[in-house]
């Protein structure tokens, strides 16, 4: 333990006293200095853990400052004449732990400098755990944004991975569809037709573009649930019977139960099983009406009708005209189709094939 003693006379009671302690007490350094300047030059390249300084020497606060600013833990000890004079409002405000009564108590002296170790080493030791606990921080933040950074470029890898995923089974699927139409000549090219149908209507009814676009990949997919009928059924070139309709009928069911695994298609995968639905109800798979349809479904419906209407098929080699399409859309509005989606679609039926 190290003091530095400033601006008392070698031969005080105090450095006696003092000098007598280090004689008795094992790791006890004293040091002498009466020249102020020297003090602080010595206090700056030395570790003391306590400055007792006598209450006369020239410049008292400033030097009491000094040694302060140089170390905040260091433990002052005022040796004064009049301790009375300082109040522990005036000691708070210099930075002073305790005063030393001159003639000198050597017994409460001893216990002054013995407290004020006791106190330089705790706040020495709060001090490092501090700037410990600080480097562990700084070092668990560093860890934490490292943590972020890769789970933010691993989160990155996976949506572009979904993505790429998701673009692959779409394709492969969408490839599935066009296979289907292209079993029957008579329907190539059928679903990218209705796809063009039903989007110019979904915007004619200013439709959100996530629901224009959910629209379009449902008329890609809508015959998909076609891979499971037979050919002869499928382009059977005359009238088919109540079994073979009951087989043709569950092309949107199939449908949905093929894409089902794919639960990024869930919305449009609703779309594709009510796509024959009829606005009054007598559709099928299940028979829904108005408003219990998916409003992308109704579209869907009256847009790959007039496709079929508008094309040769092998149960009518010549198509309608486009009059005659437009006619029979009028005379089934509310009943197969929706009011609303035929008014859409008369105001853009121009611009159709």
């Amino acid at each position: 333990m190290k003091i530095l003693v400033v601006g008392v006379d070698n031969n005080d009671s105090l450095m006696a006293r003092l000098k007598e302690k280090q004689k008795d007490q094992e790791g006890w350094m004293v040091y002498l200095e009466s020249d102020i300047g020297l003090a602080l030059e010595k206090f700056k390249d030395n570790a003391f853990d306590v400055v007792i300084v006598n209450e006369d020497i020239p410049v008292f606060d400033w030097f009491l400052k000094e040694i302060r600013k140089n170390d905040p833990d260091c433990c002052i000890l005022v040796f004064s004449q009049n301790p009375v004079n300082f109040t522990q409002d005036d000691l708070q405000a210099l930075g002073v732990f305790d005063c030393i009564e001159n003639p000198i108590d050597y017994k409460k002296a001893s216990f002054s400098i013995e407290r004020a170790f006791v106190l330089h080493s705790m706040l020495v030791s709060h001090r490092k755990s501090m700037h410990n606990l600080q480097e562990q921080n700084n070092s668990l933040q560093k860890q934490n944004a490292l943590l972020a950074s890769r789970i933010e470029d691993s989160a990155r890898n996976l949506t572009h991975l979904y993505e790429d995923l998701r673009a692959t089974y779409l394709r492969t699927i969408k490839v599935l569809a066009q296979v289907i139409d292209a079993r029957d000549h008579y329907t190539h090219s059928h679903s990218q037709l209705v796809s063009k149908y039903a989007v110019s209507i979904a915007e004619e009814m200013q439709l959100p573009a996530r629901e224009i676009e959910m629209i379009r990949e449902a008329c890609e997919l809508h015959d998909l649930g076609k891979v499971g009928i037979q050919d002869s059924i499928l382009i059977k070139p005359s009238e088919l019977t109540p079994e073979e309709w009951q087989e043709m009928r569950r092309h949107p069911s199939t449908a949905a139960q093929i894409l089902e695994p794919l639960t990024f298609l869930k919305e449009v995968i609703e779309l594709i099983r009510q796509h024959h639905e009829h606005y009054d109800g007598s559709g099928y798979p299940k028979g829904l009406k108005r408003e219990e349809i998916c409003l992308g479904s109704r579209i869907i419906n009256l847009a790959d009708s007039y496709e079929a209407m508008r094309s040769p098929r092998s149960y009518r080699k010549v198509p309608l005209t486009k009059e005659e399409a437009v006619s029979e859309i009028k005379n089934n509005s509310g009943i197969q189709f929706d009011p609303q989606v035929v008014s859409a679609f008369l105001n853009i039926v121009e611009n159709l094939e």
